[in-house]
């Protein structure tokens, strides 16, 4: 399938000074490889093998706990109570919500909750992870919001993208529908809005080293849907 490249996202504002803008023109490519990629192509038009899916399912259990791991860390060092109980909060739902969306899936792709603590974590969920935590603990506010706000605006573009087309197995569906709907999309727009309000406030260098990690974590992204759609393994 040919995905047209789309130069502007369906969240953010619609202001093309933002931050957030910027952000975005800096992975506009990435973008689209992302959704020209067969993993996630595959979602909707059924040519995904479920074996990928399943791999993808359970390292995405991993990185969610490491993800939620980080969200806590930006918290701690968010400039305002009020954003600091916005990524608590946000990293206690991805047990409540996320979670409970694997719960759902485990046993319908015949995977149980042991197998997935067992299985190993591939080399890219692991960089991913590493990077991230690293990220957030040796960085400033920025750099961690910077290094999260890929997998929240990408999945909610991603999610939404792909409800327009609809999938015909009921397992891809669901996965679409928690991505694409229009409570994550308004969790996602609280944590833009947060970047237009910091972007502004950075000198030039962290600016710069900001939007580096925005756009290393995006390229995880894409990375993460490659890594399962390959069964990736460790070599050795």
């Amino acid at each position: 399938m040919i995905q047209t490249p789309r130069a502007s996202p369906r969240l953010g504002p619609a202001d093309p000074d933002s931050w957030s803008t910027r952000l975005w023109n800096d992975i506009c490519p990435i973008f689209d490889a992302i959704t020209a990629h067969p993993f996630v192509v595959g979602l909707t038009d059924g040519s995904l093998d479920p074996d990928a899916f399943t791999q993808y399912v359970g390292q995405d259990v991993h990185y969610l706990r490491t993800y939620a791991r980080a969200l806590a860390a930006v918290a701690a060092k968010a400039p305002s109570l009020a954003d600091t109980a916005m990524f608590a909060r946000h990293a206690a739902e991805v047990f409540d919500v996320e979670m409970a969306l694997h719960r759902e899936l485990l046993p319908e792709l015949g995977l149980s909750t042991a197998a997935v603590d067992a299985a190993v974590v591939t080399p890219t969920t692991q960089a991913y992870n590493s990077y991230l935590l690293a990220t957030v603990y040796a960085g400033t506010f920025a750099d961690g919001l910077a290094a999260v706000l890929p997998c929240y605006w990408i999945y909610a573009e991603v999610g939404a993208e792909l409800l327009e087309r609809g999938s015909t197995d009921a397992r891809y569906q669901r996965w679409i529908d928690s991505y694409g709907g229009d409570e994550f999309a308004a969790t996602v727009m609280d944590v833009v809005r947060l970047a237009d309000r910091i972007g502004p406030t950075l000198t030039a260098g962290d600016e710069a080293a900001a939007r580096a990690h925005f756009v290393t974590t995006s390229r995880y992204e894409w990375m993460f849907f490659d890594a399962a759609f390959r069964r990736e393994c460790w070599p050795v």
